[in-house]
């Protein structure tokens, strides 16, 4: 699951990331509203969680330019103000959810798989797909009962493909979800992490496998 966590807050933002990653959430963090927007509008999220007060653009502002342009994805809106008025904005705006700072991690957490529920795309603890399952709290990949451990980002590939079996992923769009549009690392750490998952999945004995589409990227069959 990728979220996108804007806050103008640094040591909010180091706090919450270290939480949703741990989690085992892909995150992206930005630090104003533009930005926010922009992500949101061109990239591929589950989930959203904005800090009300930010610079450039407000929360509210936010979620209510992604409505218009057609984006609905869960938001949860964060702020330090408990008036019942700023609430009612935040959803009239187009919010799912809010919640009031300061806040418990377990709060946040369980808030955020409230959204993913609600919105459908809920992804249980463990995917499975013919005859292999994926444990995303633990990030073993099993077939019977051989397993093999991934690292976090080729985890998050062979997540990637249990979600969309059958369905052509280019490598462009396996960048973009899980290393992020800011990343400096080069396209071949897709075809690095592809390689060592092709290589997990013949330790288990399993028969699925990733084939290469020419000019097109990647299936899981």
């Amino acid at each position: 699951m990728k979220l996108l966590f804007a806050e103008d807050d640094p040591d909010v933002v180091r706090g919450v990331v270290t939480l949703l990653e741990r989690s085992n959430y892909v995150v992206d963090a930005v630090d104003n509203g533009r930005d926010a927007y922009e992500y949101l509008v061109e990239g591929d999220y589950d989930a959203a969680i904005l800090d009300v007060m930010m610079p450039d653009m407000n929360g509210d502002e936010v979620v209510r330019r992604i409505r218009k342009e057609g984006c609905r994805i869960p938001v949860m809106l964060l702020t330090a103000m408990d008036e019942i008025e700023d609430r009612i904005d935040g959803l009239d705006a187009g919010a799912d959810d809010y919640l009031t700072k300061p806040f418990a991690g377990g709060e946040l957490l369980a808030r955020v798989r409230a959204l993913l529920r609600r919105s459908q795309q809920f992804t249980p603890d463990i995917l499975h797909f013919r005859d292999i399952s994926l444990d995303c709290t633990t990030y073993r990949l099993s077939c019977g009962k051989k397993q093999a451990a991934l690292s976090k980002k080729t985890f998050q590939l062979a997540e990637m493909f249990l979600r969309s079996p059958g369905i052509i992923l280019s490598a462009e769009k396996m960048m973009v979800h899980i290393w992020g549009w800011d990343t400096e690392a080069e396209i071949n750490v897709v075809w690095v992490n592809i390689s060592t998952l092709r290589k997990a999945l013949s330790q288990i004995g399993s028969d699925v496998h990733i084939r290469m589409v020419r000019g097109a990227g990647y299936v899981m069959e």
